[in-house]
């Protein structure tokens, strides 16, 4: 009995996904977008998020401490 799965097993999972975007083509063209709009950044955008970052004040290393502890 070999220990390694069969090179023709399909998971529940991918045939899951398989058949989906079998039945619903348009889902790729969605993910693209969604991907475009939440991952994707053009230089500019990363340039000004790595000057913001620059800007920002350190925070105190316990926020709810008082001063006169």
């Amino acid at each position: 009995m070999p220990m390694l799965p069969s090179r023709h097993y399909e998971s529940e999972h991918t045939k899951f996904v398989r058949e989906l975007k079998e039945k619903r083509p348009e889902i790729e063209e969605k993910q693209r977008e969604a991907r475009a709009l939440w991952w994707d950044k053009d230089p500019r955008t990363l340039a000004e998020g790595r000057a913001m970052a620059q800007g920002k004040v350190p925070a105190k290393p316990y926020a709810y401490q008082t001063e006169s502890e």
